[in-house]
Protein backbone atom coordinates (compact mmCIF):
# COMPACT_ATOMS: atom_id res chain seq x y z
CA UNK A 1 0.00 0.00 0.00
CA UNK A 2 1.29 3.29 -1.13
CA UNK A 3 2.14 5.77 2.06
CA UNK A 4 2.60 9.66 2.04
CA UNK A 5 6.33 10.48 3.52
CA UNK A 6 7.89 13.65 4.63
CA UNK A 7 11.42 13.19 4.72
CA UNK A 8 13.71 16.77 6.32
CA UNK A 9 17.23 17.01 4.70
CA UNK A 10 16.52 15.45 1.95
CA UNK A 11 18.89 17.90 -0.01
CA UNK A 12 21.79 15.93 -0.12
CA UNK A 13 23.17 12.27 1.96
CA UNK A 14 20.66 9.68 2.90
CA UNK A 15 18.25 11.76 2.71
CA UNK A 16 17.61 12.14 -0.86
CA UNK A 17 18.97 9.14 -1.62
CA UNK A 18 15.99 7.23 0.33
CA UNK A 19 13.53 10.04 -1.18
CA UNK A 20 13.98 9.47 -4.76
CA UNK A 21 14.02 5.38 -3.49
CA UNK A 22 10.64 5.60 -1.86
CA UNK A 23 9.84 7.23 -4.65
CA UNK A 24 10.76 4.90 -7.41
CA UNK A 25 8.95 2.46 -5.18
CA UNK A 26 5.44 4.22 -5.74
CA UNK A 27 4.90 6.15 -2.54
CA UNK A 28 3.87 9.80 -2.25
CA UNK A 29 7.07 11.66 -1.00
CA UNK A 30 7.45 14.73 0.53
CA UNK A 31 11.15 15.96 0.10
CA UNK A 32 12.11 19.24 1.92
CA UNK A 33 15.42 21.39 2.15
CA UNK A 34 15.94 24.12 4.19
CA UNK A 35 16.74 26.41 1.82
CA UNK A 36 14.89 27.42 -1.68
CA UNK A 37 18.56 26.91 -3.93
CA UNK A 38 17.95 23.21 -2.01
CA UNK A 39 14.00 22.83 -3.21
CA UNK A 40 15.07 23.83 -6.58
CA UNK A 41 18.18 21.51 -7.24
CA UNK A 42 15.46 18.41 -6.33
CA UNK A 43 12.80 19.46 -8.36
CA UNK A 44 15.54 19.70 -11.29
CA UNK A 45 17.26 16.44 -10.35
CA UNK A 46 13.58 14.62 -9.90
CA UNK A 47 12.78 15.69 -13.08
CA UNK A 48 15.74 14.55 -14.96
CA UNK A 49 15.55 11.37 -13.07
CA UNK A 50 11.80 10.71 -14.62
CA UNK A 51 10.96 10.61 -10.25
CA UNK A 52 7.76 11.94 -9.14
CA UNK A 53 8.19 13.91 -6.15
CA UNK A 54 7.17 16.83 -3.82
CA UNK A 55 9.42 18.86 -2.97
CA UNK A 56 9.28 22.12 -0.23
CA UNK A 57 11.00 24.04 1.53
CA UNK A 58 11.44 23.49 5.62
CA UNK A 59 13.83 24.54 7.90
CA UNK A 60 13.12 22.83 10.79
CA UNK A 61 14.09 26.14 12.83
CA UNK A 62 11.70 27.97 11.31
CA UNK A 63 8.61 28.52 12.85
CA UNK A 64 6.88 29.77 10.01
CA UNK A 65 8.09 26.81 7.86
CA UNK A 66 6.55 24.37 10.85
CA UNK A 67 3.45 25.87 10.75
CA UNK A 68 3.32 25.90 6.88
CA UNK A 69 3.74 22.33 6.55
CA UNK A 70 1.84 21.04 9.53
CA UNK A 71 -1.15 22.11 7.99
CA UNK A 72 -0.49 21.79 4.46
CA UNK A 73 0.59 17.74 4.45
CA UNK A 74 -1.28 14.48 6.27
CA UNK A 75 1.54 12.25 6.52
CA UNK A 76 1.94 8.35 7.05
CA UNK A 77 5.47 8.50 7.96
CA UNK A 78 7.80 11.32 8.63
CA UNK A 79 11.44 10.24 8.36
CA UNK A 80 13.45 13.29 10.49
CA UNK A 81 16.87 13.52 8.83
CA UNK A 82 18.10 17.07 8.97
CA UNK A 83 20.85 17.79 10.85
CA UNK A 84 24.04 19.72 11.44
CA UNK A 85 27.55 18.86 12.68
CA UNK A 86 29.81 21.62 14.04
CA UNK A 87 33.61 20.13 14.97
CA UNK A 88 35.83 20.84 17.73
CA UNK A 89 36.87 20.25 21.32
CA UNK A 90 34.20 20.65 23.61
CA UNK A 91 36.09 22.51 26.39
CA UNK A 92 36.83 25.44 24.09
CA UNK A 93 34.05 25.01 21.41
CA UNK A 94 31.50 28.60 20.94
CA UNK A 95 28.64 28.00 23.08
CA UNK A 96 26.80 29.44 20.36
CA UNK A 97 27.75 26.84 17.84
CA UNK A 98 26.65 23.80 19.96
CA UNK A 99 23.37 25.70 20.40
CA UNK A 100 23.10 26.06 16.80
CA UNK A 101 23.55 22.04 16.60
CA UNK A 102 21.25 21.60 19.45
CA UNK A 103 18.32 23.62 17.39
CA UNK A 104 18.37 22.00 14.60
CA UNK A 105 19.44 18.52 15.81
CA UNK A 106 16.99 18.34 18.80
CA UNK A 107 14.80 21.12 19.42
CA UNK A 108 13.72 21.09 15.58
CA UNK A 109 13.23 17.54 14.92
CA UNK A 110 11.37 17.33 18.32
CA UNK A 111 9.10 20.43 17.30
CA UNK A 112 8.21 18.60 13.28
CA UNK A 113 8.03 15.19 15.08
CA UNK A 114 5.39 16.21 17.66
CA UNK A 115 2.63 18.46 15.22
CA UNK A 116 2.52 15.14 13.47
CA UNK A 117 1.91 13.33 16.30
CA UNK A 118 -0.86 15.54 17.48
CA UNK A 119 -2.14 15.27 13.59
CA UNK A 120 -2.09 11.68 14.14
CA UNK A 121 -3.87 11.24 17.34
CA UNK A 122 -6.64 14.08 16.44
CA UNK A 123 -7.22 11.66 12.94
CA UNK A 124 -7.09 8.08 14.79
CA UNK A 125 -4.68 7.29 12.72
CA UNK A 126 -1.32 4.76 12.89
CA UNK A 127 1.73 6.83 12.05
CA UNK A 128 5.37 6.19 12.17
CA UNK A 129 8.55 8.57 13.14
CA UNK A 130 11.98 7.41 12.08
CA UNK A 131 14.89 10.00 13.95
CA UNK A 132 18.18 10.08 11.97
CA UNK A 133 20.49 9.92 14.68
CA UNK A 134 24.07 8.47 14.83
CA UNK A 135 26.30 6.05 15.94
CA UNK A 136 27.44 9.07 18.26
CA UNK A 137 24.09 9.17 19.65
CA UNK A 138 25.04 5.66 21.17
CA UNK A 139 28.96 6.84 22.44
CA UNK A 140 30.91 10.00 22.15
CA UNK A 141 33.32 10.32 19.53
CA UNK A 142 36.50 12.81 20.47
CA UNK A 143 36.17 16.18 19.37
CA UNK A 144 32.83 15.98 17.84
CA UNK A 145 31.33 15.47 21.59
CA UNK A 146 28.93 18.60 20.99
CA UNK A 147 27.38 16.54 18.34
CA UNK A 148 27.14 13.55 20.11
CA UNK A 149 25.27 15.26 22.98
CA UNK A 150 22.46 16.33 20.44
CA UNK A 151 22.16 12.56 18.80
CA UNK A 152 22.04 11.26 22.51
CA UNK A 153 19.70 13.68 23.13
CA UNK A 154 17.37 12.17 20.07
CA UNK A 155 17.74 8.82 21.35
CA UNK A 156 15.97 9.51 24.93
CA UNK A 157 13.64 11.91 23.29
CA UNK A 158 12.88 8.99 20.67
CA UNK A 159 12.70 5.90 23.20
CA UNK A 160 10.35 8.63 25.47
CA UNK A 161 7.80 9.21 22.53
CA UNK A 162 8.43 5.24 21.63
CA UNK A 163 7.34 4.57 25.05
CA UNK A 164 4.66 7.05 25.39
CA UNK A 165 3.00 6.78 22.18
CA UNK A 166 2.56 2.50 22.07
CA UNK A 167 -0.89 3.01 23.14
CA UNK A 168 -1.69 5.31 20.07
CA UNK A 169 -0.72 3.26 17.70
CA UNK A 170 2.27 5.54 16.81
CA UNK A 171 5.73 3.89 15.51
CA UNK A 172 8.96 5.22 16.89
CA UNK A 173 12.33 3.91 15.58
CA UNK A 174 16.13 5.82 15.07
CA UNK A 175 18.39 4.54 12.19
CA UNK A 176 21.90 5.19 13.75
CA UNK A 177 24.62 5.70 10.59
CA UNK A 178 28.43 4.54 11.18
CA UNK A 179 30.75 6.60 8.69
CA UNK A 180 29.38 7.35 5.61
CA UNK A 181 30.98 9.11 3.09
CA UNK A 182 27.82 11.93 1.68
CA UNK A 183 30.10 14.69 3.19
CA UNK A 184 28.35 15.50 5.96
CA UNK A 185 31.55 14.29 7.90
CA UNK A 186 34.12 16.05 6.26
CA UNK A 187 31.78 19.28 6.50
CA UNK A 188 32.00 19.12 10.62
CA UNK A 189 35.49 18.23 10.44
CA UNK A 190 36.50 21.43 8.02
CA UNK A 191 33.58 23.46 10.80
CA UNK A 192 36.65 23.18 13.35
CA UNK A 193 39.34 25.45 11.55
CA UNK A 194 36.28 28.34 10.75
CA UNK A 195 37.41 28.99 14.68
CA UNK A 196 40.18 27.03 16.01
CA UNK A 197 43.46 28.62 16.39
CA UNK A 198 46.75 27.08 17.51
CA UNK A 199 47.88 29.94 18.88
CA UNK A 200 45.19 31.29 21.18
CA UNK A 201 43.61 27.73 21.44
CA UNK A 202 45.02 25.38 24.57
CA UNK A 203 43.76 22.28 22.60
CA UNK A 204 46.94 21.33 20.48
CA UNK A 205 46.87 20.98 16.88
CA UNK A 206 48.28 17.75 16.59
CA UNK A 207 44.96 16.39 18.16
CA UNK A 208 43.58 16.44 14.20
CA UNK A 209 46.98 14.93 12.22
CA UNK A 210 45.25 12.14 10.28
CA UNK A 211 41.87 13.14 10.46
CA UNK A 212 41.54 13.89 6.67
CA UNK A 213 43.56 10.29 6.20
CA UNK A 214 40.28 8.90 8.35
CA UNK A 215 37.61 10.50 6.40
CA UNK A 216 39.17 8.27 2.70
CA UNK A 217 37.90 5.21 4.57
CA UNK A 218 34.30 6.26 4.65
CA UNK A 219 31.27 3.69 3.46
CA UNK A 220 28.94 4.56 0.20
CA UNK A 221 25.58 6.04 1.77
CA UNK A 222 23.57 3.64 -0.71
CA UNK A 223 23.40 0.71 1.81
CA UNK A 224 22.38 3.48 5.00
CA UNK A 225 19.93 4.96 2.27
CA UNK A 226 18.82 1.54 2.04
CA UNK A 227 18.83 0.67 5.68
CA UNK A 228 16.56 3.89 6.34
CA UNK A 229 13.88 3.18 3.67
CA UNK A 230 13.53 -0.26 4.78
CA UNK A 231 12.69 0.80 8.40
CA UNK A 232 10.58 3.14 7.49
CA UNK A 233 8.37 0.62 5.87
CA UNK A 234 8.73 -1.77 7.78
CA UNK A 235 5.52 -2.03 10.76
CA UNK A 236 7.63 -4.27 12.36
CA UNK A 237 11.29 -2.83 12.72
CA UNK A 238 13.81 -2.39 15.22
CA UNK A 239 13.64 0.20 17.32
CA UNK A 240 17.51 0.97 17.12
CA UNK A 241 19.08 0.44 13.69
CA UNK A 242 22.32 0.40 13.68
CA UNK A 243 23.96 0.16 10.39
CA UNK A 244 26.48 -1.35 9.25
CA UNK A 245 26.81 -4.65 11.10
CA UNK A 246 30.51 -4.04 12.26
CA UNK A 247 29.97 -0.24 13.70
CA UNK A 248 26.52 -1.99 16.04
CA UNK A 249 29.22 -4.35 16.87
CA UNK A 250 31.53 -1.83 18.04
CA UNK A 251 29.58 0.35 19.78
CA UNK A 252 28.01 -2.50 21.69
CA UNK A 253 31.67 -3.42 22.73
CA UNK A 254 32.28 0.45 23.48
CA UNK A 255 28.84 0.40 25.99
CA UNK A 256 30.37 -3.05 27.66
CA UNK A 257 34.07 -1.07 28.51
CA UNK A 258 32.37 1.85 29.48
CA UNK A 259 31.47 0.23 32.79
CA UNK A 260 35.01 -0.69 33.91
CA UNK A 261 36.20 2.69 32.49
CA UNK A 262 38.25 5.10 34.84
CA UNK A 263 37.59 8.34 35.26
Amino acid sequence: MSKTILITGAASGFGKIAAFELAKKGHKVIATGQVYPQVSDLIREAKEQGINLIVDKLDVTDSRDLAYIHKKYDIDILISNAGIMEGGPIAEQPIELIRSMFDVNVFGGLELAQGFIKKFIEQKKPGKIVFTTSMGGLWTVPYVAAYCASKHAMEAIAEGLKTELADFNIKIATCNPGVFGTGFNDRGVDSIFRWYNPETNFTPSSVFDGTAESLNHQLDPLSMAECIVNVALDDNSNFRNVHPKETEDFVKQLQVEAWTAKS
